[in-house]
């Protein structure tokens, strides 16, 4: 298991960013969110691509609540890994960078505050 996250440290600026644009709560939230849209996303990342960890530091706790098994399970099934494999927070932190990335990326393309940017999305995922 693993203590801590750390974000690149592009995405240092852009959790920031969009903690404050999207007014869903703290930081925290936005990287939770970050994670999951990337592996909606359905697509796997590379452990060689992985980028810097000079960013955004998370505690286990503070990133993931009371939720971490789920979370984590999600990433599991994903790529078919064991709970204890020992690249799970590398997959982790790339889902949470990819994540930021995608969400900076489509934010800026949508008008409107957070939650109407949150139903857009669930509309487009329930079509």
């Amino acid at each position: 298991m693993f203590n801590t996250i750390k974000t690149s440290r592009e995405n240092k600026e852009r959790v920031i960013h969009l903690t404050r644009k999207l007014n869903l709560g703290a930081e925290n939230v936005i990287a939770r969110l970050a994670l999951t849209y990337s592996l909606a996303q359905d697509r796997m990342v590379s452990l060689s691509d992985v980028q810097d960890s000079q960013g955004k530091e998370y505690s286990y706790k503070v990133l993931f609540g009371d939720y971490g098994d789920y979370y984590l399970a999600m990433l599991c099934v994903h790529y078919n890994l064991h709970i204890s494999d020992k690249d799970l927070a590398r997959y982790v932190k790339m889902h949470i960078d990819d994540g930021l990335e995608l969400l900076d990326s489509e934010f800026q393309k949508s008008s409107g505050n957070g939650i109407d940017f949150l139903i857009q999305k669930i509309d487009q995922g329930l079509s």
